[in-house]
């Protein structure tokens, strides 16, 4: 499957690009990585869109949006302290999803 990764970051946090993209990776290698591949056929797509941004009272928000072979998923928190638990908390409701389906 061809896969696309997308990353919007807020301008708040443009200082954090390098540990958001690393938690992204280290998300779909260590932890979807058996996951994705049931969607690894070759005319198979996928995306994945990340946004993080830090809201008025300076906690941090995000979603993850995913659209994988013509299954789309959508996650979206709000108001966490550390940014690595919010990403992190994305990726395992994501993971949860795709072990439940067949």
């Amino acid at each position: 499957m061809e896969l696309q990764i997308k990353i919007h970051i807020g301008n708040e946090l443009t200082e954090s690009k390098e540990v958001v993209e690393r938690l992204i990776s280290e998300n779909l290698t260590n932890k979807l990585d058996q996951y994705l591949n049931k969607f690894d056929k070759t005319d198979a797509e996928g995306t994945i869109e990340v946004t993080t941004e830090k809201n008025k009272k300076g906690l941090f928000d995000a979603k993850l949006q995913a659209n994988l072979d013509g299954n789309s998923y959508r996650y979206e928190r709000e108001d966490y302290k550390k940014l690595d638990d919010l990403i992190n908390h994305l990726f395992d409701h994501f993971k949860e999803s795709l072990s439940k389906e067949k």
